[in-house]
């Protein structure tokens, strides 16, 4: 039995989560569909615009993302701290711009003099979409209904259009979250759909590759802070220099069907992340094969177990053996 919701997403333990969506029908969610030989392909780009949309409304940066033929990826980092840094009225127009709003929400957002019993109603609004702005559930469920009414809409149907709620993963600690990123950022190289990381369209990868060019990082996407230290800011605790090099170099890896060690180009983020080489393609080309439910280093997952009072360790062989 699938464990609720409420009980996979715990921000005392990580902010940090991998979301999966697929499509329930034969038709494809983006690509060609080779029984009618009608194309899909645009739809890939309906969602990527719609995910980095919503990253800009939602207190919910997008570490990685990839746009795949029938499902999609995405790692997404919850700021929870920034939902209650907002301001009340920063609050209600951010929601606005995804929903229309309450008759006395569109009074105070006016200048409208509240009464008593009327600002008590909108504290209770605010709360709640204060709530909304940092919740996975709310920002999969804008980005999944929103793609499903369009693909409804052009097929001329209704009905399901994707295979139920969204699949969650906790990634527990540092090691987990890169080896998830690799996963997801070489999705479409594993797939055959692109040749090399920049080529792979409607991908994290593609976007961050682009403006590495011209010495930037996307706005749109989690910034790369650097290793960790002291003072912490912001950001994804690796360099994304050594992130670039590690994700093409397992790339090169994959694409040759290599399974064994990665010597003489070893990228030196594995050996600070304590991830044996040989573990490190299995880890990302098979992360929702050997991890079921929340992924980290053994001694990581007993604590957070042990907090969500869950009764089984699910996956704790996989972590033993792939994080050192």
């Amino acid at each position: 039995m699938g464990l609720a919701r409420k009980r996979q997403i715990s921000l005392s333990d990580t902010p940090y989560y991998h979301c999966v969506s697929r499509c329930v029908r034969r038709a494809f969610l983006c690509g060609e569909d080779k029984f009618t030989g009608k194309s899909y392909e645009h739809r890939r780009g309906w969602v990527e615009q719609r995910l980095l949309f919503l990253a800009q409304i939602f207190c919910i940066d997008v570490c990685a993302f990839a746009v795949m033929s029938n499902h999609t990826h995405v790692v997404l980092y919850i700021d929870d701290k920034k939902a209650q840094r907002l301001s009340d009225k920063a609050i209600l127009l951010r929601w606005h711009k995804l929903f229309k709003g309450s008759k006395i929400a569109l009074m105070y957002l006016q200048g409208v003099c509240l009464d008593k019993g009327q600002r008590f109603f909108l504290n209770q609004e605010i709360k709640e979409y204060r709530t909304r702005l940092s919740s996975i559930s709310w920002f999969m469920r804008v980005l999944n209904e929103h793609i499903a009414r369009r693909a409804n809409k052009e097929d001329k149907c209704t009905g399901h259009f994707w295979e139920g709620r969204f699949k969650s993963q906790a990634l527990l600690d540092e090691a987990a979250l890169m080896a998830c990123m690799a996963y997801v950022d070489l999705n479409p190289i594993r797939a055959k759909m692109a040749k090399t990381p920049e080529e792979s369209a409607h991908t994290s990868i593609k976007l961050r590759c682009e403006h590495v060019q011209a010495g930037k990082q996307p706005k749109v996407l989690a910034r790369f802070a650097g290793c960790p230290r002291k003072h912490m800011p912001k950001g994804l605790p690796f360099e994304l220099k050594s992130y670039l090099e590690l994700v093409e170099l397992t790339g090169k890896c994959i694409r040759t069907d290599k399974r064994g060690y990665i010597e003489q180009h070893e990228a030196p983020i594995l050996k600070r992340l304590n991830i044996q080489a040989q573990n490190w393609v299995k880890l990302t080309t098979q992360f929702e094969k050997v991890f079921y439910g929340a992924v980290g280093k053994a001694h990581n997952l007993d604590v957070y177990c042990a907090r969500q009072q869950h009764k089984r360790r699910r996956s704790i062989k996989s972590s033993e053996a792939l994080f050192v």
